[in-house]
């Protein structure tokens, strides 16, 4: 009985060892090759994909908040000539008449004023700010330069004047300022030009 026993034994290890011989037999080194170099190439592409998603993910949120303010570019555009309207109208009373109005005129020059003061802070809401570039150096990006002013007192390119006021949204620039610019001053430090830490 325990001889059968062994015999039989013998017989499933055989068996087991021939099954483990068969199966690196059945795949031979151009196979296996193969699947790896297929399942390299498919891991490739996995990561490229999602290296691709998070990119096109990070794309439209940026998209997204750049659509939420800057969605009111052209609208905002449009109500500057309203604003600079309202500063003409203001501008063209003297000081004098202004300081001695009373009546319907005051009135008039405070309504004015007023609507002025919300159209500002309405626009300031929505991300609109004016630019106030007297007294700052020239910047291509937001001021527009209309003449030169001879004056050496200030360093070059100064902005000395500025005939029309210039506005931004977000970061960008809605419409430069028109402005006059100082010539035949001294050339600008260099230092001050340079952010502080970079010093």
């Amino acid at each position: 009985m325990m001889a059968d026993h062994d015999e039989h034994e013998d017989r499933r290890n055989g068996a087991e060892a021939s099954e483990a011989e068969a199966i690196p037999a059945a795949i031979d080194a151009e196979t296996l090759a193969t699947a790896l170099r297929e399942r390299d190439e498919m891991k490739d592409r996995l990561l490229r994909t999602l290296a691709e998603m998070e990119n096109l993910r990070r794309r439209t949120e940026r998209e997204v908040v750049d659509a939420r303010t800057y969605a009111v570019t052209n609208f905002a555009r449009d109500i500057l000539n309203a604003a600079d309207n309202i500063r003409r109208a203001l501008e063209s009373v003297p000081a004098e008449a202004r300081e001695t109005a009373e009546g319907a005129f005051k009135g008039l020059i405070e309504g004015i004023e007023l609507t002025e003061r919300d159209l500002a802070k309405t626009l300031e809401r929505h991300g609109v700010k004016v630019v106030e570039p007297k007294g700052q150096r020239f910047d291509p990006n937001r001021h527009q330069a209309m003449f030169e002013v001879p004056d050496t007192q200030v360093p070059n390119g100064t902005v000395v004047q500025v005939i029309q006021s210039g506005y931004i949204l977000g970061d960008r620039t809605l419409r430069p300022a028109l402005v006059g610019v100082s010539k035949g001053g001294p050339k600008p430090e260099a230092a001050k030009d340079k952010p502080a830490d970079a010093a």
